[in-house]
């Protein structure tokens, strides 16, 4: 069973014609009391994620309403815990809404290594 306070991200994606939509999205999350950060959207590749993003973080018990709130924009995201295997993170331990996206996972922290952690509510990548 999965401990109701433990840590989350969502990384929206979006192209050029999905800005918008993103945009919008993100301002949604602004306004959400279950969502402890909104990450800045990059209109670039950053980290393990080759496209455009941005990261938001929030709690297990919000992992739901956060999945059927992105799910009703279309927009495609990765949705993940974050645990001390960011490897594990991004891969098996990742929801994906839409179509996936290749990250670059060469650039991920080693097992027992997680930065994300302590960033958690905090900052984005």
């Amino acid at each position: 069973m999965t401990n109701a306070s433990a840590p989350y991200h969502a990384h929206i994606y979006y192209d050029a014609d999905e800005r918008r939509a993103a945009e919008d999205l993100r301002e949604r999350f602004g306004r959400d009391p279950a969502i402890l950060f909104v990450g800045q959207m990059t209109d670039a590749g950053v980290g393990p994620h080759p496209i455009a993003q941005y990261e938001v973080h929030f709690r297990a018990e919000s992992v739901a309403s956060v999945t059927a709130t992105i799910e009703e924009t279309g927009l495609r995201a990765l949705v993940h815990p974050l645990t001390d295997d960011d490897l594990a993170d991004h891969t098996t331990l990742a929801h994906w809404i839409g179509e996936p996206v290749e990250l670059d996972v060469t650039v991920l922290d080693p097992p027992g290594v997680n930065q994300g952690i302590p960033r958690f509510g905090v900052s984005d990548f």
